[in-house]
């Protein structure tokens, strides 16, 4: 049977930036993520996702904007995917099937999340409110795309609770490491149709049975 076809969009703007993306591609050679990666696209035409893209042999696609609804399409039908998912891409998507596109976030949505909430300012963001006593634990969320920032149906949650030893950066790690390890799982779960819904309304949503993650 053919594996379902997945493009990975990741913004990778520093040296080390792209290591969710690799996560996956290493899971899918593997069998974890049982899908065939047909490109990684970047805003970055130099730098993590490159580098990675090229050590893996994964086809990078240099995506430099104006991010359209017409050019996302574009992409991701030439790519001939069947699914796409975000994995530190910082961009507003539109136009693409927000059935068929996760994103994976580093911190509890909706708390957490909108415009400018990604990377370490999602984690500063929680140690300030951890600093207030307003929470115990970060966490790791995934979610399907529309087009507002972090709006989508949420599918999967993973908290990361915060040691009183806790700085951004090691709060950043533990979440990272929480990232690699659940992101192919359950991005799995999703290529495979296990976790769905119609694109329109979040009550459609469906886990698997006895599903532990939300």
């Amino acid at each position: 049977m053919e594996k379902p076809k997945l493009i990975i969009f990741a913004s990778g703007t520093k040296e080390g930036g792209g290591s969710g993306f690799e996560s996956l591609v290493k899971s899918a050679k593997e069998g974890i993520l049982n899908a065939d990666i047909t490109a990684v696209v970047s805003s970055c035409a130099r730098g993590g996702v490159y580098e990675k893209a090229n050590r893996l042999g994964v086809k990078f696609i240099y995506f430099p904007g104006p991010y359209t609804a017409e050019n996302y399409q574009k992409i991701f039908k030439d790519s001939g995917a069947d699914y796409a998912a975000l994995s530190g891409w910082l961009k507003l998507v539109k136009g693409l099937d927000p059935a068929k596109t996760i994103n994976i976030h580093p911190g509890p949505l909706p708390k957490f999340g909108g415009p400018g909430m990604y990377g370490h300012y999602v984690h500063e963001a929680v140690m300030i409110a951890y600093k207030k006593r307003e929470v115990t634990h970060s966490a790791v969320t995934m979610h399907f795309v529309t087009e507002e920032y972090d709006e989508g149906p949420i599918f999967f949650r993973y908290q990361v609770e915060i040691l009183p030893e806790d700085t951004t950066e090691t709060l950043a790690k533990r979440v990272n490491e929480a990232e690699h390890k659940y992101q192919p799982i359950i991005t799995n779960l999703v290529v495979s149709g296990q976790i769905s819904w119609n694109g329109k309304d979040p009550k459609t949503l469906k886990v698997p049975p006895n599903y532990e993650f939300l």
